[in-house]
């Protein structure tokens, strides 16, 4: 990584996928999988985040996504204003992602908020009021069959990816039974810097003992409210391209060709959505070649299922809270608190 874009080499990719596996792992767990001592490990990681090439950061789980509200929102304005928006955008502590686009809008936008009212507040009135854009477009998420933090990179052994691939434990609760409350809010803000904080330096930040810190963030992952994710440069680890494909399947076997495409290796998110269309994928690719054999083998797989319209991410400017430089670094990060009512940034 001493070239300003050097490609992540094959140690940093394994790393990389060895903390997908086991985001909060420790160095003497992940050394042993991948064959060297927890120094070397720890300090392989250092280099990469000091790189921003790679990082930690917390997620929501899927009782967490069961409660609040997620949309896809493709947003217009003029080729020479898509910079100065998506900038704007970037601040909003709702959007989780934010990509520029070659598609029908020029921007596309993954966004939370606390409920349908929240939401509709902010799509309706808050975006539309932004200067430079013309034209806001919302898909609700219905269901998500997987979002981007179960993606996975081939960079493991199949011995290796078995020892750090522990099944997710299920969540001990109805989904409307167990919430976030202030001080877990405050958690997840300090966790949203460095994913892999310590329970120690959580606890300084947060004004809370150690133990405390660690009870909190077991219960919460417990609860099927909170999972962690380990995201990387995509442009420079073999992923520069990313494609958004709006989709129509019969409802009835909706659920089962969701559950199928998940299965499939390019699948970062896959959700039921509202509007003209039924169905959305995200995948990562290798080139751009690939999109047309990955929607041929979906013809094939899935006779039934029509592909109405797709976006090809020209670049991401923002992802999961992380704003990115033009190679797919972290930059800073911008702190999600999707349970703040909506309001513009300017």
């Amino acid at each position: 990584m001493q070239d300003d874009a050097a490609l992540l080499s094959e140690d940093e990719l394994a790393l990389i996928n060895a903390l997908q596996l086991r985001p909060r792992g420790s160095w003497s767990e992940l050394g042993h999988a991948l064959g060297v001592d927890p120094v070397t490990v720890a300090r392989r990681w250092q280099r990469l985040t000091r790189h921003g090439a790679a990082w930690v950061s917390p997620s929501p789980g899927p009782r967490l996504l069961d409660q609040i509200t997620v949309a896809y929102v493709e947003i217009g304005c003029t080729a020479d204003a898509a910079a100065v928006v998506s900038r704007s955008l970037c601040e909003h502590s709702h959007m989780v992602t934010v990509e520029r686009c070659a598609g029908t809008y020029n921007l596309l936008a993954t966004v939370a908020a606390r409920d349908l009212g929240a939401m509709s507040h902010y799509t309706l009135d808050v975006l539309p009021a932004i200067p430079h854009v013309a034209a806001v477009r919302a898909r609700i998420v219905t269901h998500m069959f997987t979002e981007g933090g179960r993606w996975r990179i081939d960079a493991l052994a199949p011995d290796q990816r078995a020892e750090l691939d522990v099944p997710r434990p299920q969540p001990t609760a109805p989904a409307r039974a167990v919430s976030i409350d202030d001080a877990d809010r405050a958690l997840l803000a300090q966790l949203a810097l460095d994913g892999r904080a310590s329970h120690q330096s959580l606890a300084t930040a947060v004004g809370a003992s150690a133990s405390t810190v660690k009870r909190r963030l077991d219960r919460l992952t417990r609860l099927g409210l909170l999972q962690f994710r380990c995201d990387f440069a995509r442009p420079l680890g073999g992923w520069p391209v990313a494609v958004t494909l709006w989709l129509d399947a019969p409802p009835d076997r909706l659920a089962e060709i969701g559950d199928a495409i998940i299965r499939l290796p390019q699948t970062r998110n896959c959700a039921a959505i509202s509007g003209g269309h039924n169905l959305l994928i995200q995948a990562n690719l290798h080139s751009l070649a690939d999109i047309p054999r990955f929607e041929a083998g979906l013809a094939t797989a899935h006779p039934a299922l029509r592909i109405a319209e797709r976006t090809v991410t020209l670049r991401h400017d923002k992802l999961f809270g992380h704003i990115l430089d033009p190679h797919g670094r972290s930059r800073r990060v911008v702190r999600a608190d999707i349970w703040s009512e909506p309001a513009s940034l300017g």
